[in-house]
């Protein structure tokens, strides 16, 4: 009987005395000052401080909370990251910050010019040792127009069309043109930016590109996202998925010269768009399989879907489904 009178005491006492939160911290990314040595704490190196070298040591060092920040170096971040652990998430009123402050991630990889192997005429292809329906061929930084079509059709392409068939891109060159001759690039990593059961998550500032499926995709079990200020462009599907789940808000955001769709939406999701631009140039601006979606689009489109284009239903078929032809480009968030 004694215990048990004690034992509320006792458990008052213990909260008294527990540690509180560890202080939200800052870790400052630089990839081209940033040191797998430094502790991060510090946006320039010193004897005692510095930068870290990736993203990926950002988050591995990361508490819950804390905002990491990235230097716009002029060299974009070439790695894929995840967050998906209670280390990533944040509370209420203290989010988990990545201020990408203007710097580009990017998920391609350049094609030694020896990798293409010669078809017929001035058609060349490239074996992909990862397949499947979505990818990006990249032309100095920039996605060239792709072309659908089936077995027999690769030299049906126009000059600097690309294809994709059976695990093989298929390219097009200029006359008197060789594949040395080109700064060319295809889409490596399959997802930029990962979200799986974190909250309190804020990603802001930031280009996300070259990616084979999706530039940002908030996978499942996501609550109380925001995307804001990203541009996402020439990824294989999606600039930005949502799905499971996941709950998210994408404000102020560039979506274009995605593969099947600049915004994704499907599961359970519920998805608020405000102040964005989705882009109609290579693919729907939206398809929605499920979930739930609210756009607002910028005053200078108030009353029209985005980029006067309806979003695409569950059971449409998006571009990469079934080979239909890419829209011609417009808008071109690349220039």
């Amino acid at each position: 009987m004694r215990t048990v009178l004690l034992l509320p005491a006792v458990l008052a006492v213990a909260c008294l005395i527990a540690p509180a939160p560890l202080a939200a911290r800052d870790i400052y990314v630089n990839n081209l000052t940033g040191s797998p040595e430094y502790d991060g704490g510090a946006p320039t190196p010193s004897e005692t401080s510095g930068p870290v070298h990736s993203l990926e040591h950002a988050l591995r060092i990361a508490r819950k909370g804390d905002r990491i920040i990235m230097a716009d170096t002029g060299v974009p971040y070439y790695e894929s990251i995840s967050l998906q652990t209670a280390e990533h998430c944040g509370r209420p009123g203290a989010p988990f910050v990545i201020d990408g402050g203007g710097a580009i991630l990017d998920g391609s990889r350049p094609v030694p010019p020896e990798f293409w192997r010669h078809y017929a005429g001035k058609i060349y292809y490239l074996p992909l040792r990862r397949r499947g329906p979505y990818q990006m061929l990249f032309l100095a930084g920039k996605p060239l127009p792709r072309v659908q079509f089936s077995e027999d059709e690769p030299t049906k392409l126009p000059p600097l069309h690309w294809g994709y068939y059976n695990g093989n891109i298929y390219l097009r060159l200029e006359d008197g043109k060789l594949p040395e001759d080109y700064e060319l690039s295809v889409a490596w990593h399959p997802v930029g930016i990962t979200l799986y059961h974190v909250n309190n998550v804020v990603i802001s500032n930031l280009t996300v590109q070259g990616f084979q499926l999706d530039g940002i995709n908030v996978h499942d079990k996501v609550d109380q996202c925001i995307l804001g200020g990203l541009v996402c462009r020439g990824n294989g599907r999606s600039g930005i998925t949502v799905a499971g789940s996941s709950n998210a808000i994408i404000e102020g955001c560039l979506l274009g010269d995605n593969g099947a769709a600049q915004l994704w939406v499907e599961g359970y999701s519920t998805v608020e768009v405000l102040e964005s631009e989705l882009l109609s140039n290579t693919a729907p601006p939206v398809v929605q399989r499920g979930g739930r979606l609210n756009i607002t689009p910028p005053k200078s489109q108030q009353g029209e879907a985005p980029n006067g284009s309806a979003p695409m239903q569950p059971g449409d078929d998006a571009p990469g489904d079934n080979d239909d032809n890419a829209a011609e480009a417009g808008a071109n968030p690349f220039n």
